[in-house]
């Protein structure tokens, strides 16, 4: 695999091989791992610099290094979180159906339970009308 470069000024192009490509991306790699170093470096002193002058702080720089990181993290965790979220979602909204339909049926229940009372208050609002005239008759 080679990589062309083209020299602006005299209009000539030259091919890179691929040990200089592989070095380059080497030396990047070299250079994200040593800016990593240094920030979990910065942020240990810190804690610790923290953790000495009072206990307190300590929840506040912990939100800082969350927030020092989400940058970097986040990204990846959307794509790792995203089927929890679908299956998430997908559970509350069965959830909510089978809610929907036991709600239903105890509102089915509670209606009966009424009805049967309100046919027995009758019975016997019937029942005692029609008993004191039969009483007073005889």
């Amino acid at each position: 695999m080679s990589k062309f470069k083209v020299d602006v000024k005299s209009g000539n192009s030259q091919t890179e091989s691929a040990e200089q490509a592989a070095d380059s991306t080497d030396d990047q790699a070299d250079q994200h791992d040593n800016e990593i170093a240094t920030e979990v470096a910065t942020i240990g002193v810190v804690a610790i610099c923290a953790a000495v002058v009072s206990v307190e702080l300590i929840p506040g720089l912990a939100l800082g290094v969350a927030a020092a990181l989400a940058p970097r993290f986040l990204p990846k965790m959307g794509v790792g979180l995203k089927p929890l979220f679908n299956s998430t979602v997908r559970g509350a909204y069965k959830l909510g159906r089978k809610a929907r339909s036991a709600f239903g049926e105890l509102q089915e229940h509670v209606e009966d339970i009424t009805a049967e009372v309100k046919a027995e208050e009758a019975a016997a609002e019937t029942a005692a009308a029609s008993g004191p005239k039969a009483v007073t008759q005889a």
